[in-house]
């Protein structure tokens, strides 16, 4: 036998085997699955034997249970393993796994006692019990609401068992990883987002389990969620977590807890069923059942508390509803090691709901406190052990009453879960604990609350009468007929009646039209909704609704002067020397509606002969393509549409007969008169007059700026700040330039056929940059850098 002095000894280290001396007795350690013929440790020397006589004295270990897997060399003195271990064989989830061996040697005879520590590595991969699990989750499920899911098993132990899950990437769900003990780690699916049952009916789902193991294994589960269609309320309980105590000596049939959840439904919907969720098997819950309608869990069978000191089980409440939802609830029960009585706190009469505002003193419930012991250990004193807005009064010996000590607010908390406790003055004092749930009833103390002040609703003009265009909602916290609102227009003294507008419905709050709105004659107008509560009295508040109406492409272009007049045939006349690019005519129009519906595009539509002209998409200017050739015809006959860029678009047309002369001499300029209706001076007309004046004296202003700004300044003194110029060339291309060491205004032969527009520039550029806008509606874009010699840019 080795004495304590050989704990001084080094520790023997060989192919992942160790040594170590405990309380005298010689204790060695291997790791499982090692090969046979390890080396385990050195018997002679840890034992203080002779090699030499070991053969001689027969040195041999004691045949047992253990026996198959070493061997001793009584050659070298060491032991050996003869077979691989596999400690989950041996030993089950056991945290320690360890061998005791006895080796004897005679002459004289002795027995030498040893154990061998069986060590776990990662051999086992973390498994789940079922392959697949389905999941049936109602689409009216909140964002929050958990779901069971089972727990993998790894046969490994310590560190080597499973530490983890992970959930594949969705949209939809997130996992909470929750550890229940040393070696207890259980994961719940949480919804992050409401699942919408028309876009995906089901769900498919990866769940991940990872050991703690070096390198980690893993073991997954394939998950499918079958999205439910029902709208159904989930069963809520009055806590997350409950934790009782009880002795291990209750009989079967004693209560531990009573769990309890609320289900807002009414009828079979309503009715909860409590069971408990066993995935992993747990033995510890087999000691514990539950009533399926009270939620009360009592004891079933023997509690042990050398066996488990606690027990952890959750709790499932079902509704009966035709699709069942389902809430969860974690239950810890502490498993006392001693052999009183503990105090039985019963409640003899509770008001449940209590109205919020209630005076303090107001009685909620009466409790009796009951304890078999005697005198002192029969002493009982009952607190609350939560802050809540209620206090305990002693009413006679162990009499007690409930009473309300603060004020109850029910839109703030509508239920209290009151725990009381209930201790005996014994050594050590014995207690247990109850929980009370008392619910706040509704007084009408809050009005109807718009989300926001004002809302912004967009209608298109035109819209079919008696459509919705918009419903507001109102919410009142509130309940029952004191959270029913009902909606209302009201008059406002500054706007015209609103009921001719549109109407609302009172119940559903949906804003109804009751006319065909037309944006060029209204494009705005707001409606004041009041909300109002069924209460007594009732309460209310308003909101703003600003309709805007929305453009629809509901107005052709029109042709402006001199080409305006319907079914005539306008002429122009050019002659036959005219270069490519000449100027022949310019078409406006106009659009009464607003935005892309008033963009207008103009184009040549059936052109006849050799197609010897263009026009501008954007700017409507007509030019020849070319020059002219004697095969050209004389008259050449233009039908020109002009189109908007509403959907579906709109157009106008006019007729323009191009004539060729010889001479520029024959060339007279046509000025056309456009009649006026004498009835009345049309808005278009007020229109056009205002922007032919802004653009006239916009322009007469940026030209003498430009005079007087070239005469005055040096070379250098605008190089940093420039205004951009766009230029419109003879040739009907235009150019944009933000730099201004040298302008550029062009006109042409007719004064009528040339257009200057200059922009001023908001900030000084860091660069100059050059766009063209080319005959044929191309832009170009040119970058330079600044500098101070004079730049020109002309474009052909």
């Amino acid at each position: 036998m080795v004495d304590r002095g050989f704990l001084s000894r080094t520790i023997f280290t060989s192919l992942c085997c160790l040594f170590s001396v405990v309380n005298g007795q010689v204790v060695y350690s291997v790791s499982e699955e090692s090969n046979p013929g390890t080396t385990v440790g050195n018997l002679a020397k840890d034992l203080n034997l002779n090699v030499q006589d070991l053969e001689l004295r027969g040195f041999q270990i004691v045949s047992g249970p253990n026996t198959k897997y070493f061997d001793v060399n009584v050659k070298t003195g060491t032991l050996l393993l003869k077979e691989r271990i596999d400690r989950e064989e041996i030993c089950g989830s056991s945290s320690k796994c360890s061998l005791e061996l006895e080796a004897i040697a005679t002459s004289p005879l002795n027995m030498y006692r040893f154990e061998v520590n069986v060590l776990d590595i990662n051999d086992n991969a973390p498994e789940f019990r079922l392959p697949r699990l389905s999941l049936n989750i109602s689409e009216a499920a909140v964002p929050g609401e958990r779901f069971a899911l089972p727990s993998a098993y790894d046969a490994d132990v310590g560190s080597n068992s499973v530490k983890s899950y992970k959930l594949s990437p969705n949209e939809h769900f997130s996992l909470d990883v929750q550890s229940g003990g040393e070696q207890s780690v259980f994961a719940e699916l949480v919804l992050q987002k409401a699942l919408d049952r028309e876009k995906q009916p089901v769900i498919h789902l990866i769940l991940t389990a990872t050991d703690g193991g070096k390198p980690p294994r893993t073991g997954t589960i394939k998950i499918n969620v079958a999205v439910i269609d029902v709208n159904d309320n989930v069963p809520v309980f009055t806590k997350p977590l409950y934790k009782t105590q009880i002795p291990e000596n209750a009989p079967p049939g004693t209560s531990v807890i009573t769990v309890h959840a609320d289900d807002a439904d009414a009828g079979l919907h309503g009715e909860v069923v409590y069971s408990f969720i066993n995935h992993n098997n747990d033995k510890n819950i087999e000691s514990f059942q539950i009533n399926q309608v009270t939620g009360e869990i009592t004891v079933k069978g023997q509690l042990d508390h050398e066996t488990s000191s606690a027990a952890e089980i959750r709790v499932q409440a079902r509704d009966n509803g035709h699709t069942p939802r389902a809430a969860h609830s974690k239950v810890l029960i502490e498993i006392i090691d001693v052999n009183d009585n503990v105090p039985k706190i019963s409640v003899t009469s509770l008001q449940n709901n209590v109205k919020e505002g209630s005076l303090n003193g107001t009685m909620v419930a009466l409790i009796t406190v009951k304890d078999e012991d005697a005198g002192q250990n029969g002493a009982i004193k009952l607190k609350i052990l939560n802050a809540v807005p209620f206090r305990i009064q002693n009413a006679y010996k162990n009499k007690y009453s409930l009473e309300v000590d603060g004020h109850l607010d029910r839109e703030s908390t509508t239920h209290y879960d009151i725990s009381m406790i209930a201790t005996d003055q014994g050594t050590p004092p014995l207690s247990s604990s109850t929980v009370i749930t008392v619910h706040v009833s509704d007084v009408n103390d809050n009005p109807p609350r718009f989300p926001e002040p004002v809302i912004n609703v967009y209608v298109k003009e035109n819209s079919q009468i008696g459509a919705v265009i918009h419903t507001v909602s109102a919410f009142d916290p509130d309940v029952g007929e004191n959270a029913r609102v009902t909606y209302s227009l009201l008059e406002s003294s500054k706007s015209s009646s609103v009921t001719s507008l549109v109407n609302i419905n009172s119940d559903s709050g949906d804003i109804h039209s009751l006319q065909s709105f037309n944006y060029e004659e209204m494009k705005t107008f707001q409606v004041k909704v009041q909300a109002t509560d069924s209460g007594v009295p009732p309460l209310s508040s308003n909101v703003s609704v600003n309709v805007f109406i929305l453009d629809e492409n509901d107005n052709s272009p029109g042709i402006l002067a001199p080409y305006s007049e319907h079914g005539s045939v306008n002429t122009e006349n050019i002659p036959y020397s005219a270069e490519a690019g000449y100027f022949v005519a310019k078409i406006r129009a106009v659009d009464a509606d607003s935005g892309y519906n008033a963009l207008l595009s103009y184009h040549i539509s059936e052109p006849k002969g050799n197609n010897l002209f263009r026009i501008g998409s954007s700017s409507g200017e007509i030019r020849t393509k070319r020059r002219m050739s004697d095969n050209d015809l004389k008259t050449h006959p233009l039908v020109i549409v002009v189109s908007d860029s509403g959907e579906p678009s709109l157009s106008a047309t006019v007729s323009i007969d191009v004539v060729v002369v010889e001479s520029t001499g024959d060339i007279q300029t046509q000025f056309k008169h456009a009649p006026i209706k004498e009835e009345s001076f049309s808005d278009l007309n007020l229109y056009l007059l205002i922007a032919i004046v802004s653009v006239s004296v916009i322009f007469l202003l940026s030209l003498i700026s430009l005079i007087a700004v070239k005469c005055c300044r040096t070379d250098g003194s605008f190089s940093r700040y420039s205004a951009p110029v766009i230029t419109t060339h003879p040739d009907g291309s235009w150019s944009y330039s933000k730099s201004t060491q040298q302008y550029d205004v062009c006109f042409s032969s007719d004064t009528l056929k040339s257009d200057v527009v200059v922009f001023p520039a908001p900030f000084p550029p860091a660069d100059a940059e050059l766009i063209s806008i080319n005959g044929g509606d191309t832009f170009t874009r040119t970058q330079t850098l600044p500098n101070t010699e004079k730049v020109r840019s002309q474009l052909t």
